[in-house]
C-alpha cells in the first residue's frame, strides 16, 4: 500500500509541476486616480494568452497550446507574452480553435499579438524592439506586436476607449512604459473596461424552479478570494440543460461590489477553458 500511494505522489508531483502556472506580469485595474500621463495604451485583445517559453507555446495556467507546426515555426528563440486573437467579438472562434488538443484549418485565422519580451533587458520600448528586429527578419511568422499609443492622460484615454468599444472591442491597456519587466498584478499595468468582468470557480449547482424545472436555475461561483455568491443570470437555456460543471472556471459581468465583496447584478459570459 505504501509503495503504491509513494507512486500516486510521484504522478501528482509530476503533473503539479508540468503544468505549473507561468509567472506573469498581470493588469490592475484603472480607477481614474492613477498619473497616467506619458504612459501608452493599447487595444485589449479579447482571445487567448499565450505564453512562448522560447521553445514551446502555453497557456496562462502553464498548458501547452496544441498550435500547428507551421504557426510557431519562426517564432524566436526567446520569451513571449502575447495574445492569440483573430477578429473582434470572435472570443468562441477563438477559445475553441486555440484549445483544440488538435490543430484545426482555423488557426489560418489566428495570430499570435505580442505585448511583452519578458526576458529582455531596459524599459518597454527596449524590449518591444527586440521582437520587432526579429519580426523583420523572419517576416512569414503569424505575429506582430501590437500597436502603443501615447497616453497625454484622461482625456487621451477615455476617447481612445470610446473608439475602439464603439468598433466592437474589449477595452484598452494602459502602461508605464519606463519600467523594466517585472511579474505579477501590477500598479504600472492597468486595465480600463467600461463594462467589468471578473472570473469565479464553479463550486455547486443548484436546481432551477419554474420555468427552469428540470434545468440548472443557479451556480455557486467561488472568487479568488473565497467569496461565494449564487450566480443565476445570463445563461441561455441550452446553457441551463448542459450548464458549467463543477471545477469550472467562467467569466461574468458585474456593476460593482457589495459591502461584503459580493458581485452586484453578475451576468454569465462563458466558460474560460484556457
Amino acid at each position: 500500500m505504501k509503495t503504491i500511494l509513494r507512486a500516486l505522489l510521484i504522478v501528482a508531483l509530476f503533473h503539479t509541476s508540468l503544468f505549473a502556472s507561468p509567472s506573469l506580469q498581470k493588469a490592475n485595474t484603472y480607477t481614474g486616480e492613477q498619473d497616467i500621463s506619458g504612459w501608452v495604451m493599447s487595444e485589449k485583445l479579447d482571445g487567448i494568452r499565450g505564453v512562448w517559453t522560447g521553445k514551446k507555446l502555453l497557456t496562462r495556467k502553464g498548458h501547452p497550446i496544441h498550435a500547428p507546426e507551421w504557426f510557431t515555426k519562426e517564432f524566436p528563440p526567446f520569451a513571449l507574452d502575447g495574445e492569440l486573437w483573430s477578429k473582434r467579438s470572435d472570443f468562441s472562434f477563438i477559445q475553441s480553435t486555440v484549445m483544440d488538443r488538435s490543430p484545426s484549418e482555423g488557426w489560418k485565422k489566428i495570430t499570435y499579438n505580442i505585448f511583452e519580451v519578458p526576458d529582455a533587458p531596459g524599459d518597454f520600448f527596449s524590449r518591444l524592439e527586440k521582437v520587432k528586429t526579429w519580426l523583420k527578419a523572419n517576416p512569414n511568422c503569424p505575429a506582430r506586436v501590437i500597436k502603443q499609443l501615447p497616453c497625454d492622460g484622461p482625456n487621451a484615454l477615455s476617447l481612445f476607449l470610446s473608439q475602439i468599444q464603439g468598433l466592437g472591442g474589449e477595452g484598452v491597456i494602459v502602461k508605464d512604459p519606463s519600467l523594466a519587466y517585472h511579474t505579477g498584478r501590477s500598479p504600472y499595468v492597468l486595465k480600463v473596461k467600461k463594462a467589468k468582468d471578473m472570473e469565479g470557480t464553479v463550486v455547486a449547482t443548484i436546481a432551477g424552479k419554474g420555468k427552469y424545472k428540470g434545468m440548472m436555475g443557479s451556480l455557486t461561483i467561488e472568487l479568488d478570494d473565497g467569496t461565494r455568491f449564487n450566480l443565476g443570470t445570463g445563461f441561455t437555456d441550452k446553457e441551463r440543460v448542459n450548464p458549467p460543471k463543477i471545477g469550472d472556471v467562467v467569466t461574468f459581468r458585474y456593476h460593482g461590489l457589495t459591502k461584503n465583496g459580493i458581485p452586484r447584478f453578475a451576468s454569465f459570459m462563458r466558460i474560460r477553458k484556457d
